[in-house]
């Protein structure tokens, strides 16, 4: 028995209880490690096509010969908003597939400077309503300027009719222009500032919210938006 056996009082048939014990939990935890999430896609559930079996002897290998045609890759800070209301920065062409599937009817594109030609085309293939330039002239204005009370006007009352519906609201990064306008939204459906500007930092990184950012939101006026409750989105008017 060695000397640290006898400092912590241990017989040599405790230690290797403890041993045994020790090696059955890393062999549980190792199998916990190989099990694949519940969500996953494995080899076995891709198309027949794009797989072959390694060998001749059928040695159960299989190898991936082809990428899978259909990607899902949502664009820059993509969430919903509400039903059929969006947010995002700019999709680029890796994101194209996806934003196939949301059968969008409208964009609003909240920018000074101009969309990538990828995301114009993209917008022209697919018949989609494009909102840009809203409520101000765009000489004269750079990246750092906050969105002005006419823009805000002009995209909330677009958001509120449900014939522009599926929508898509983005911007270059899809933070601070985009924050803004979702944020009066959300202060038009009665949620309260705290709320608010909670759900404005969580898409701004790092670096937090811009603060003139929030003071616009908390100052707006949602007074000013006529809402017609006959084209109005039901989750608006409840």
């Amino acid at each position: 028995m060695s000397v640290l056996e006898n400092q912590v009082g241990l017989d040599p048939s405790e230690k290797k209880d403890k041993k045994e014990k020790k090696d059955k939990k890393e062999k549980k935890d190792k199998k916990d490690k190989d099990v694949p999430p519940a969500d996953a896609v494995l080899i076995t559930d891709l198309p027949s096509d794009v797989i072959k079996t390694h060998g001749d002897a059928g040695d159960g290998v299989r190898i991936i010969t082809d990428a899978p045609k259909f990607r899902v890759v949502p664009p820059l800070n993509f969430c919903p908003v509400e039903k059929h209301l969006y947010r995002s920065g700019q999709p680029s062409a890796l994101n194209h597939s996806f934003l196939e599937q949301l059968n969008l009817k409208s964009i609003i594109w909240l920018a000074i400077e101009d969309p990538q030609d990828s995301f114009l085309k993209f917008i022209d293939e697919n018949n989609i309503n494009f909102f840009y330039n809203l409520g101000y002239d765009s000489i004269g204005s750079n990246s750092w300027d906050g969105l002005s009370e006419a823009s805000i006007k002009q995209a909330l009352e677009i958001i509120c009719d449900r014939r522009n519906h599926p929508l898509l609201v983005c911007c270059g990064m899809g933070r601070h222009r985009t924050g803004t306008v979702i944020g009066c939204l959300r202060k038009l459906q009665g949620w309260n500032l705290a709320s608010v500007g909670e759900e404005y930092r969580r898409f701004t990184g790092v670096k937090g919210g811009r603060i003139l950012v929030e003071l616009l939101i908390e100052a707006f006026d949602v007074h000013t938006i006529e809402i017609n409750p006959q084209v109005a989105p039901e989750w608006l008017i409840r």
